[in-house]
């Protein structure tokens, strides 16, 4: 059976992205080159359930689909070449209830999705647990030519035609031995398997570099991103010794060729508190990080006073802020918006997913006080 349930599910909370800032002004104000006007976004639209929630409070099909609130930014253009996990099992639903969804996945994993909490299913297991199962599935990780799609460069170059960011991806340094492995198993690999997780790295590694080689031969490459959601409250699974010792070594290895191929930004995505790993991580290359969770102790405020223009940030806004009062509303938007249009190199917006229990009424506050805060810091 196809999974099709899922992409339903994701299908349910897409929200319409238009580009409002090209990708010479967007690279600029990124850099820390420009900051000529401020950047506002909504990253990634409504968890589960809230836009029933907003229909029973009379929202129009723009409000909906997002298309009828003002915003400011660009739009990637990914390059459709694959760095990752290549190959596997065919995807297929192994059993459905009204609570949950079990599936097999590509990497052979079973899989649970809570269908009334979660957009993302959950590993119940893992292929990797020492070096013998790593050999049996490290092809997967292998340079062939199935990795770049047809028409990629035509795509590549349609995307700089068009104005967008031209964007590149490679697997997470802790994210993708973790789906190998589980966050423990990679926790306690680190320590007594330190040679298994150099070598998936090593092997990743080889592949995005002949892949974004060729890419960034024939095209020129933007942004590089990476996808690591390493961290909760209490900070990183991961800690800086860690990241210099493992991750480093892997990151610099391709950015270092971008960038001296005319790359400028090396975003990264991970929630949690990051806080301990941000020096690990700017010695890495990293110079671009969201979501910026407050909730999580990261405050774009306090961040930016400590690095200064080393670091771009995106999101930073607290979602949870939006469920209270109108004063807490403002208080949020006054402590956050001004220092971040004075300083720039931040695409400001909610932190993630806009919770369920939010009011229409308080998204719509939300939206025009932030206008009305930037408008006036930038016209000041």
């Amino acid at each position: 059976m196809a999974i099709k349930r899922i992409d339903d599910i994701h299908a349910t909370l897409a929200i319409k992205r238009a580009m409002e800032v090209g990708r010479d002004e967007y690279l600029n104000y990124m850099t820390f080159q420009s900051n000529d006007r401020p950047l506002f976004t909504e990253i990634f639209g409504p968890l589960l359930g809230l836009k029933e929630e907003w229909v029973e409070q009379g929202a129009s099909p723009g409000e909906l689909d997002f298309s009828a609130f003002r915003y400011r930014r660009a739009m990637d253009g990914y390059v459709p070449v694959n760095t990752g996990w290549i190959g596997g099992c065919e995807e297929e639903i192994l059993e459905e209830t009204d609570e949950y969804i079990i599936s097999r996945d590509r990497m052979g994993r079973r899989m649970k999705l809570i269908k009334a909490a979660a957009t993302l299913p959950l590993p119940m297991e893992y292929p990797v647990r020492n070096m013998d199962d790593w050999l049996k599935v490290k092809q997967h990780y292998e340079f062939s030519e199935e990795r770049f799609g047809e028409g990629w460069e035509k795509a590549a170059r349609e995307h700089l035609q068009a104005g967008r960011v031209v964007t590149v991806c490679i697997p997470g340094g802790f994210d993708e031995p973790r789906q190998l492995m589980g966050e423990e198993g990679l926790c306690i690999a680190y320590y007594e398997q330190p040679e298994l997780v150099h070598d998936i790295l090593q092997t990743i590694g080889d592949t995005a570099m002949k892949v974004l080689d060729r890419v960034s031969a024939a095209v020129g490459v933007d942004q590089l991103f990476v996808h690591e959601d390493m961290a909760g409250k209490s900070g990183p699974l991961a800690g800086p010794k860690q990241v210099a010792e493992f991750i480093r070594p892997y990151y610099r290895r391709v950015w270092d060729m971008l960038r001296d191929r005319g790359t400028r930004l090396f975003s990264q995505d991970s929630d949690g508190n990051m806080n301990a790993v941000i020096p690990a991580f700017l010695d890495a290359g990293i110079n671009l990080m969201y979501p910026m969770e407050p909730a999580a102790g990261m405050d774009i405020v306090k961040v930016r006073e400590t690095y200064g223009k080393k670091l771009a940030f995106m999101g930073g806004i607290d979602k949870h802020v939006i469920r209270r009062s109108k004063d807490e509303i403002v208080a949020e938007l006054e402590y956050k918006i001004p220092p971040m249009v004075r300083s720039g190199g931040c695409v400001l917006g909610l932190d993630h997913r806009i919770p369920n229990g939010t009011p229409l009424d308080n998204y719509r506050f939300y939206m025009q006080k932030a206008w009305e805060i930037m408008d006036r810091e930038m016209n000041g």
